[in-house]
């Protein structure tokens, strides 16, 4: 029976969701750095080895398992027993997947040479994921509108 694993299930969630976010913390800060080289060069080799280790290697792999233990961590719950904070942490989590697309396609931006983003562009979007992240992490310890 899965609950006999609770705490375990919940421990890998916690890791994996901090690699996810430790990755989704870095990486727009990579871009901001690379944005600033010239296309071509070995700077620019380096920081495309770089992002694509990183999200290859760390970030997707990190969100892939955030998201299966934490749909176990629900089905261990009771689905039917989650509030509204729950909603609110799930839409959060379902913006931050669509922020995750918005760096991989960013990415391949920069591995053609067609990044037209500016480094001050990604120092100011490397604040999303902490906005999201702070919502996701009140939403489960303070689970506020709950009954």
């Amino acid at each position: 029976m899965l609950s006999n694993y609770y705490e375990w299930i919940k421990t890998f969630h916690i890791v994996a969701m901090t690699s996810w976010m430790a990755g989704m913390f870095y990486l727009p800060r990579l871009y901001a750095y690379h944005a600033e080289v010239k296309v071509g060069s070995e700077q620019d080799k380096t920081f495309q080895v770089m992002e694509s280790r990183l999200l290859r290697i760390i970030i997707n792999p990190a969100m892939i398992a955030t998201l299966i233990l934490g749909l176990l961590l629900a089905d261990i719950y009771g689905f039917r027993s989650l509030g509204v904070w729950f909603h609110i942490k799930m839409l959060a989590v379902v913006i931050l997947l669509a922020f995750h697309g918005l760096l991989a396609k960013w990415r391949k931006d920069f591995v053609k040479g067609q990044n037209k983003k500016p480094a001050k562009f990604y120092k100011i979007i490397n604040e999303v994921p902490v906005v999201f992240f702070i919502i996701i992490v009140s939403m489960v310890v303070v689970k506020p509108f709950e009954n």
